[in-house]
């Protein structure tokens, strides 16, 4: 195991979304992650299930007694768990957090929720729309006349599993000095609400409104936002500083002295009805050529396979290739010690018997596994 991160044990309960990206996450930087799975198909085709790339895996039945056992011992020699259940759920199987220091008193424990272990919510399902849309997050999002849900990448894995990641290194940190773990109560309302501490700001300084496209970043003000070109594809402009929207103008062919004040937020419906005309008079390409070298803070609206060709992508090497399929490369990039692309994601206990052999689970348990 190589990376920065190859001293780090971690065990992870099977999930879905935030947690597994912080896992992956971590493991892309060495971390030995035991993804702890039910023996059987997963959800999802191992092979198109990134989060759960260069991680190992253990089929244990939770609901047995040998195979609690094999999971305290697992916890016994690791850093981090992490689980992404309702809260109690771990506990009633004798795997909360409690059970697991008990046998690890060093251990990190890493909860991920949506809501939270407390409040009146805690025990709802929910999703990263609902966890957006309680935020304030989502109602600042979309067209004048209705939110639009981003992905499921703001809450889900902005404020939930980047969070979480962030949460357990802290952690390993603090227990590294002090010998003593606890837990780390990711809720993604708590991440998404952090993140728009800029927004919240701006709305009690009074220069946010809570009219969608209204704003200076939401697509309310002509410099900030997409336009549809001459071959019905698109362009992203984000000219906020006068420099970048004076270069902006140069290149639509707009004389500055005849385009409405756009401190004014009055003139902004009219000043994007206008860019938007000249954008409709070339393609795409014809803007990108135009625009090149020019500092107007443009870029091409891209597909998601069109972005693997780009050359600003293709020179930073982004995509890249595990077992047949194009995969993300690791971020961020240490220059020393950088996450790397190991194995892809393993079928439900692929690793059980290196497992228990490698982490040195008790003869009997693993015997578990030799059948």
């Amino acid at each position: 195991m190589t990376g920065p991160l190859s001293d780090l044990k971690i065990v992870e309960f099977a999930g879905q979304g935030p947690g597994p990206f912080a896992g992956g996450l971590l493991a892309d930087f060495g971390a030995d992650v035991i993804r702890i799975d039910r023996a059987g198909a997963p959800i999802l085709p191992a092979r198109y299930d990134f989060y759960n790339r260069n991680k190992r895996s253990i089929a244990l039945d939770l609901k047995s007694a040998e195979g609690r056992a094999a999971a305290l011992e697992l916890i016994g020699k690791a850093d981090v768990v992490i689980e992404g259940y309702r809260p109690g759920v771990m506990a009633r199987l004798g795997l909360g957090y409690a059970d697991c220091a008990a046998a690890n008193p060093r251990i990190v424990y890493g909860s991920m929720t949506g809501w939270g272990q407390d409040g009146p919510m805690a025990m709802e399902a929910g999703h990263d729309i609902n966890y957006l849309a309680l935020t304030g997050a989502l109602h600042a999002i979309g067209a004048p006349d209705q939110p639009a849900p981003p992905l499921n990448l703001v809450a889900d894995i902005g404020g939930g599993g980047m969070y979480l990641a962030f949460g357990i290194l802290t952690a390993v940190h603090e227990a590294r000095r002090s010998g003593q773990g606890q837990q780390v109560d990711c809720a993604m309302i708590d991440g998404v609400s952090h993140m728009m501490s800029a927004f919240i700001a701006f709305t009690q300084q009074g220069t946010w409104t809570e009219n969608r496209q209204d704003n200076i970043v939401d697509g309310g003000s002509p410099d900030y936002g997409c336009y549809e070109t001459a071959d019905g594809k698109f362009v992203a402009v984000g000219a906020i500083e006068p420099q970048f929207y004076a270069a902006l103008l140069d290149v639509l062919g707009l004389d500055p002295a005849t385009v409405p004040d756009r401190a004014d937020r009055a003139n902004w419906p009219a000043m994007r009805q206008l860019f938007a005309e000249r954008f409709r008079t070339r393609t795409r390409a014809e803007w990108e050529a135009a625009m090149a070298g020019r500092d107007a803070c443009f870029s091409p609206v891209l597909t998601i396979t069109e972005a693997w060709s780009h050359p600003q992508m293709q020179a930073r090497n982004i995509a890249r290739t595990l077992d047949g399929l194009v995969h993300p490369g690791p971020a961020p990039r240490l220059t020393r010690t950088p996450g790397s692309l190991r194995s892809a994601t393993p079928e439900p206990g692929q690793h059980s018997r290196e497992i228990a052999r490698d982490w040195g689970l008790s003869p009997a348990l693993q015997a578990l596994f030799q059948s």
